[in-house]
């Protein structure tokens, strides 16, 4: 825990979405010791095994987490200077949806 406190800023708010379909945070967690524990003990609530890609989420950097190989959510990451300031974890799966598909981008 004392690594994620490392990187995490004294006021980072974590917000969840489960859209009333999956288990999410049902409001906002704020400050760095607050959103470590919510983190590390759902971790430990896990029946699975948890792995997670880096990716890019809106132009932003973001985590896919998947549960046992299947997509379970996307955390969107906002960094500024002092930190990690803003954790946004999406597993409502109606929002998850295009997660699976790659677009390929190309220049105009």
């Amino acid at each position: 825990m004392r690594d994620l406190l490392a990187v995490l800023a004294p006021q980072v708010v974590l917000v969840g979405d489960g859209g009333g379909i999956r288990q999410a945070a049902l409001r906002p967690i704020v400050t760095a010791d607050k959103v470590a524990r919510f983190i590390v003990g759902g971790l430990g609530k896990t029946d699975g095994v948890l792995t997670g890609d880096l990716t890019v989420v809106n132009g932003s950097p973001a985590l896919l987490v998947r549960l046992n190989g299947e997509i379970d959510g996307v955390m969107a990451i906002r960094v500024e200077a002092t930190g990690i300031t803003g954790l946004y974890y999406v597993r409502n799966p109606e929002k998850l949806t295009r997660l699976g598909a790659e677009t390929p981008l190309t220049l105009r």
